[in-house]
């Protein structure tokens, strides 16, 4: 029985090629490596001494590097191709975090944040593109989960990684690990992978590779765009309000709300893939998918308003990690869908700036509602925010099955 079921659980990662292996390992290698972010709002307090209000203006330049990142990243790569830019962004974004232990001041590390987060950030609407070119186009959703899987796994890895490397080298070293890793893995990319260029346009696509669709007339586009920022918005709650709750509320130690936290991850690993490939299998809509992840992330705040009884908290996220496995990997997919022949980088870029100013949003939005209301009303607020983009994917669904009748 245990070994039926792991062959199968094996199965769902086998069908890939080499190049998307390495793509989910030097992804895996960058996210382990990036171990300065967890630290890096504590490093600016303790060993800085910025008072909180220097400390959240640096992370807001953080964030508004990460969206133009997102967007130049998006557009250069339709101009000069996926390999150069991820070449480009990963090396210079490994050599600037080492650079920026040197920098101490609170304008010149909200210059360096900003600086290095627009570079570090074009990687990620390149690799998106890489995936469209290097994995088989029955394969893509899968793909687009086995690199969610190594960001997952490295963002597990890293920060326990990293505080190990605090206790024994200090902060200082944690720069010189970071920069290198990501030198590292674009030089295992360079080295296995080779410049693969995107298919030649057909014949009948000629005419509208000449005249290619303005991406700010793609109205389900846009409509997908406020799906995914408003279903990131509420689920990154689990990285902010969630920890000061389980603390606030329940009496939990930094320990145990870890122990919680890391579900996620381990529901992630083991049934993402799984749950993908047999929707993909079936052919489920991926529209629908996405409505269920919703509302899974909907219930999973809903539920803490059960706030006499501590199990609610596993409960939540159990319930948090079904609604990111349902809608995160097929949100990419049905953007990078959307995209035409040429075109794939612009809307990669916008996409992944709906998660950089979610990103923004998310913590800051919570944490005034908490000020201001308390926790209870935070938590009405996002269940019913994941209530409103499951209904945005129903009119999502109507207008796509609408161009397509238009179009046939």
């Amino acid at each position: 029985m245990l070994r039926t079921a792991l062959g199968r659980y094996i199965n769902n990662f086998k069908g890939f090629t080499r190049e998307v292996w390495i793509l989910a390992l030097i992804t895996f290698i960058n996210r382990a490596g990036t171990m300065v972010l967890p630290f890096l709002s504590k490093y600016l307090k303790e060993d800085l001494h910025f008072t909180y209000s220097e400390v959240g203006w640096i992370m807001v330049a953080f964030g508004m590097g990460s969206m133009l990142g997102s967007w130049l990243g998006g557009k250069l790569t339709d101009k000069i191709g996926f390999y150069k830019i991820m070449i480009f962004s990963l090396f210079t974004s490994g050599i600037l975090f080492i650079l920026l232990q040197y920098i101490t001041s609170f304008g010149g590390l909200c210059i360096a944040m900003f600086i290095i987060m627009a570079i570090s950030d074009m990687f990620r609407p390149a690799m998106f593109v890489s995936l469209s070119v290097y994995a088989k186009p029955e394969n893509r959703v899968r793909a687009l989960s086995l690199v969610r899987l190594a960001v997952n796994l490295g963002f597990a890895a890293g920060p326990t990684i990293g505080g190990f490397i605090i206790l024994a080298m200090g902060y200082q070293s944690l720069f010189w690990v970071d920069g290198s890793t990501c030198i590292i893995a674009i030089l295992i990319f360079a080295f296995y992978i080779k410049e693969k260029k995107r298919v030649p346009l057909a014949t009948d696509d000629i005419a509208n590779k000449v005249a290619p669709k303005s991406i700010y007339k793609d109205k389900p586009f846009w409509l997908l765009l406020f799906i995914s920022f408003v279903i990131v918005t509420v689920f990154f709650q689990i990285f902010s309000t969630l920890p000061l709750y389980h603390n606030e509320k329940f009496g939990l130690s930094e320990f145990q709300t870890g122990m919680i936290l890391s579900v996620n991850g381990l529901l992630v690993f083991l049934f993402e893939m799984p749950i993908v490939s047999m929707l993909e299998r079936k052919k489920v809509n991926r529209i629908k998918t996405i409505f269920y992840g919703s509302l899974c992330i909907a219930a999973g705040y809903y539920v803490l308003l059960l706030d006499s009884w501590a199990f609610i908290l596993l409960i939540s996220i159990v319930l948090l990690s079904f609604g990111e496995i349902f809608a995160f990997p097929f949100t990419n997919a049905v953007s990078l869908s959307r995209a035409p022949k040429g075109q794939e980088g612009q809307y990669m870029g916008l996409f992944t700036m709906s998660f950089s100013l979610a990103h923004i949003t998310s913590s800051k939005m919570g944490l005034e509602i908490i000020a201001h209301y308390g926790y209870q009303i935070n938590w009405i607020i996002m269940g019913t925010l994941g209530i409103l983009a499951s209904f945005c994917c129903i009119l999502l669904n109507k207008m796509i099955h609408s161009s397509e009748k238009i179009n046939q």
